[in-house]
């Protein structure tokens, strides 16, 4: 067991032993995780044809627990799955016809983006981790919002309206869950390193 901490892991993923064959299920894992809380959907329409879900919440959590490569790799896997009719987009959809795909595109680019930024310790603090988040969720804005102008024939500032301004309390809770729940797991980290010594 003292090797597993001969080096301090980077993220929480590198304390599970393994290599390729880990990292595998590690990236099932977490495109399994966002494709469940895809699941947990309410619709808002008319004020937006995109849900309510919780996929942020699952894709930044994979993102800082799993490190910037295996994190974009999840959200590929998920998002190919998806386009090749897996249904586990936001309630039971899948394939390219969706006015929400550009969200689940930013999905890549936040796993990469709050891993690596997990990786430089930006998920040890709560005020780190506040950020970081906020960051990821920028990212999946970044390329959800244009597509939806672009789908949904919206206008910027339209766009806008139906897809950042009704997901933003969400956001900030999910902001705030990540908050409580990454730095609390990096305390039991150092807890039982501390101990092995």
């Amino acid at each position: 067991m003292s090797d597993t901490y001969a080096v301090p892991p980077r993220v929480l993923a590198d304390l599970v032993p393994g290599a390729l064959a880990r990292d595998a299920v590690l990236v099932g894992l977490g495109a399994a995780l966002t494709g469940g809380a895809a699941q947990v959907a309410v619709s808002i329409e008319p004020i937006s044809p995109v849900p309510l879900t919780g996929q942020t919440l699952a894709v930044l959590l994979v993102g800082a627990v799993l490190g910037p490569a295996r994190g974009a790799a999840s959200m590929v896997l998920y998002l190919a799955a998806g386009l090749a009719g897996l249904p586990w987009f936001a309630d039971g959809a899948s394939g390219a016809a969706l006015v929400s795909l550009g969200y689940v595109i930013g999905f890549v680019v936040a796993g990469a983006v709050v891993g690596e930024l997990a990786r430089r310790g930006g998920d040890r603090t709560p005020l780190r981790t506040a950020g970081t988040m906020v960051i990821g969720n920028l990212c999946v804005y970044a390329f959800g919002v244009p597509y939806l102008a672009v789908a949904a024939h919206l206008s910027p500032a339209k766009a806008l309206d139906a897809g950042v301004v009704p997901f933003l309390a969400g956001d900030a809770l999910k902001v705030l869950l990540a908050t409580a729940l990454l730095p609390a797991a990096w305390a039991v980290v150092r807890r039982v390193r501390d101990d092995k010594r």
